[in-house]
């Protein structure tokens, strides 16, 4: 069945909502967010910015050599394309759907313009943005310091908060790139995990059996992004 978005579905439109902002969201169109999208490329601009519902972002970086790590992620929670706002125009990173939903999308222009005139949106905004640049540095050091096995278990409880129920539709080859791993590490500690009890996986399928026992087995990196993004989440929907 086809999951028709609707703009509370993700947070910060529905904060945008409560703030009755509703000249620019008329312009706010529902979008299919189909796995491997590209929605733009590292060094590019895009025409569109994209408020993810159902679906999950991936911020990866490349090397010059092919290589491959997700810098960060974004799913019910944010915006994609902040570079329209900041004056950069581009980023370092790139932005490709890594698992499939749906979303919004406006115009560039049009969500510059509205975050040039209106206190509230940029206040929103800003406060977004330091969560994920937030999200970006812990990311580079869980990269650098922690196991594969505790960063795997790190990313699927990201996953899971932005996603609903306690299933991910996503391969190990595809987690791998993320992580900027050997796809062998990746088939390692899923099978850990697995014997563990922990998870389920099949056929692209990885099931979250115990989230308790999960949170324990991902690294601190987990709870210092998780908390952050909680302190700085939009006033409205904290209360």
């Amino acid at each position: 069945m086809i999951h028709t978005p609707a703009l509370a579905d993700n947070e910060l439109l529905a904060e945008f909502l409560h703030a009755d902002c509703s000249t620019w969201m008329n312009q706010l169109e529902a979008t299919a967010l189909p796995l491997g999208m590209v929605l733009y490329a590292s060094g590019h601009g895009s025409d569109y910015v994209y408020f993810p519902t159902t679906a999950i972002v991936s911020l990866p970086c490349l090397t010059a050599g092919g290589g491959t790590a997700e810098v960060a992620a974004v799913g019910k929670d944010g915006v994609v394309g902040v570079a329209a706002i900041t004056g950069g125009r581009s980023a370092t990173w790139g932005a490709m759907v890594q698992i499939a939903g749906a979303g919004f999308k406006v115009p560039a222009q049009v969500w510059k313009a509205e975050f040039d005139a209106s206190g509230v949106v940029r206040h929103v905004t800003l406060r977004y943005l330091q969560s994920l640049f937030s999200q970006i540095c812990q990311t580079a050091l869980c990269n650098r310091h922690h196991s594969i096995e505790r960063q795997l278990s790190r990313w699927l409880l990201h996953a899971l908060d932005r996603l609903p129920g306690n299933e991910v539709v996503i391969t190990q080859e595809l987690i791998a790139n993320a992580l900027g791993v050997r796809r062998g590490g990746v088939t390692e500690g899923a099978l850990k995990l697995q014997r563990d009890g922990v998870i389920h996986y099949a056929r692209g399928h990885i099931t979250v059996l115990d989230r308790r026992r999960l949170e324990r087995c991902a690294c601190e990196c987990y709870g210092v992004v998780t908390r952050e993004c909680t302190r700085l989440q939009p006033e409205l929907l904290a209360a």
